[in-house]
C-alpha cells in the first residue's frame, strides 16, 4: 500500500516491541496492523544491549510491514514515564515596533527561548506543551499565528529525558534500517486512548503493568501531575514461579498465562495441571490455588509500594479511579486485585480495534493516535526540536502544485531510576487539530500531503 500517510508507533518495552501502523489519510485514523516482538536487549525499560534491542524493533516492523503489505522507513517512538522530567518554561520575543501579523517563524522563535532556557544538562526535549501564549503581555491565546503583535510571549512545560538513553533509543532504530522521527511522552499517548475526557479532566490514575517495570501516572486536568515507579513487573512473578516449582522461565510465563490468576480466592484448591520441574524425572502436580498464592505475593508487594505514593499525593480521592494496561493486565482476576488493595474504582483498557484487543498494545496504540491528533503549534514545537521544517499551513500550499494520489485501506484482522514525583504545572496539550470540522476538501487533501512529508 502507499506509504505516503502511514503512522508507525513503537513502543520499546522490557520484554517485548510492539509496533502499530495507521493509515492517517482518513478523517480518522484507521490502524491497518499491528505486531510484537520478544526482546532480551532491555532491562526495566531501558536499553541494555543496542544490537539485541535493534534486532527486536528490525523484526517487529519487518513483520508489520509484511502483514500490510506497506513500506516503512520512519517510526514516532514512545518515552516510558521513568525517563521523563517536566520543566517549567517561558520565552518572550519582539515582533516589531509598529506591531505585525505573527508568522509560523516568530511562533518557533519563541517557542525555541523557551524550550533552550529550560533544558538541563545531560538531557534533552521530548515535547513542549505551551499553556498560553501572550500577546503584548496581555492577551491570552491559544494561537497567536496571523494575529498582529509587537511582542510574542509562551508559558508551558518542556518534557526531557535523559541524552544518553535517547541516543540508545536512537541508536538501535537506526541500527534497525530505520528513522526516528520524533518522540512522545508514553503516559500522555496512553491517556489519549485509555481516558475519556472526564476522566482526563477530574483526574484518573494509568496503572501500567508491564514486564519489567510497574508505573502509575495521575492524569488531571489533561495534566501528568504525579507519577511512581517500581522496578517490578509481570517478570518478577514468573521468576517467582520458575524459583518456586522449579521449572524454567519460559514454562513458568506459560504456566502464569494459562492458569495463573491473581486472587487466590477464585483460583481452585481441586483444579491442578502437571509442571515438568528440573532435576525430577517425573511432572509434579499443582493446584490453581498454590500458583495463585505465588503470583498475589509479588503482585501485593508491587502494589504496596506504587500505592504509597498514590496515597501521598491523594491520587485515590480523584473521581476517575484506576484504568490498568500492559502486558501484565491481561493476567485473570488482576483488576478485581486491584480495587480492593487501593479502595477504588478499576477497570482494564484495551484497543477496540481488531487485532488490537490486548492490554500490551495501549502504548504503541496512543503513540500513533497522539501523533496523529498532534496541532499545528505541536508540530511547530516538533520543528525546533527535531529539526523538521514544515507546518501543516506550508504543506496546504505544497499540496496545491502536488496532486499525489491517496491510496485508503480498510482495517483488517491483525492480531531506571528511583521512584519520581512531577510538578502539578503541567499544560494541557491543545487539541486545535480538530477545529473547524468543515474544512473544504482542499484542506482535507493539505493535510493528507502534511503527513507524507512528516511521517512515512
Amino acid at each position: 500500500m502507499s506509504n505516503s500517510t502511514l503512522l508507525v508507533g513503537l513502543d520499546i518495552g522490557t520484554t517485548a516491541v510492539k509496533a502499530v501502523v495507521a493509515d492517517a489519510s482518513a478523517n480518522e485514523i484507521q490502524v491497518i496492523g499491528a505486531v510484537t516482538e520478544p526482546t532480551k536487549g532491555m532491562r526495566q525499560g531501558k536499553i541494555v544491549d543496542i544490537d539485541q534491542t535493534a534486532v527486536a524493533i528490525g523484526q517487529a516492523l519487518k513483520n508489520v510491514a509484511q502483514k500490510t503489505n506497506a513500506k516503512i522507513y520512519r517510526v514516532v517512538t514512545g518515552i516510558p514515564v521513568g525517563m521523563l522530567q517536566l520543566e517549567t518554561a517561558s520565552g518572550l520575543i519582539n515582533i516589531g515596533e509598529n506591531g505585525r501579523e505573527v508568522t509560523d517563524n516568530d511562533v518557533r522563535r519563541v517557542l525555541e527561548v523557551a524550550i533552550k532556557r529550560a533544558q538541563k544538562s545531560g538531557r534533552d526535549p521530548i515535547t513542549f506543551l505551551p499553556s498560553k501564549f501572550l500577546i503584548d503581555g496581555k492577551t491570552d491565546v491559544d494561537d497567536p499565528q496571523k494575529m498582529i503583535a509587537h511582542s510574542l510571549e509562551v508559558h508551558g512545560i518542556l518534557l526531557t529525558a535523559p541524552t544518553t538513553d535517547l541516543h540508545n533509543i536512537k541508536k538501535a532504530i537506526e541500527r534497525a534500517g530505520y528513522e526516528n522521527n520524533f518522540f512522545v511522552p508514553t503516559p500522555l499517548a496512553i491517556a489519549s486512548v485509555a481516558l475519556d475526557e472526564g476522566e482526563r479532566t477530574f483526574g484518573s490514575i494509568i496503572l501500567d503493568l508491564g514486564g519489567g517495570t510497574t508505573t502509575a501516572t495521575v492524569i488531571h486536568e489533561n495534566k501528568i501531575k504525579y507519577a511512581t515507579i517500581d522496578l517490578e513487573g509481570g517478570n518478577d512473578i514468573t521468576k517467582d514461579i520458575s524459583v518456586v516449582l522449579g521449572t524454567s522461565k519460559h514454562d513458568a510465563e506459560q504456566i502464569k498465562l494459562d492458569y495463573g490468576s491473581a486472587d487466590p480466592e477464585l483460583a481452585s484448591k481441586d483444579d491442578k495441571f502437571a509442571v515438568k520441574s528440573v532435576g525430577q524425572s517425573e511432572q509434579q502436580m499443582v493446584s490453581e490455588n498454590y500458583l495463585s498464592q505465588i503470583i498475589a505475593a509479588r503482585l501485593d508487594q508491587i502494589l504496596s509500594r506504587i500505592g504509597k505514593g498514590l496515597e501521598s499525593h491523594d491520587a485515590f480521592n480523584l473521581p476517575g479511579g484506576v484504568i490498568i494496561t500492559g502486558g501484565a493486565s491481561s493476567l485473570q482476576a488482576v483488576d478485581p486485585v486491584v480495587q480492593d488493595k487501593f479502595d477504588v474504582k478499576t477497570r482494564i483498557y484495551q484497543p477496540e480495534q481488531m487485532g488490537l484487543r490486548n492490554p500490551a498494545y495501549a502504548a504503541s496504540y496512543g503513540v500513533v493516535n497522539y501523533a496523529y491528533h498532534l496541532s499545528e503549534i505541536d508540530f511547530l514545537a516538533n520543528n525546533v526540536i527535531y529539526g523538521k521544517q514544515i507546518s501543516k499551513a506550508e504543506a496546504d500550499l505544497k499540496f496545491e502544485d502536488n496532486h499525489t494520489k491517496i491510496f485508503k485501506r480498510k482495517a483488517e484482522v491483525s492480531e531506571n531510576k528511583p521512584k519520581e514525583a512531577y510538578n502539578d504545572n503541567v499544560a494541557p496539550r491543545v487539541n486545535r487539530d480538530q477545529k473547524g470540522a468543515e474544512k473544504s476538501e482542499s484542506n482535507k487533501k493539505g493535510l493528507r500531503e502534511f503527513f507524507k512529508k512528516f511521517f512515512d
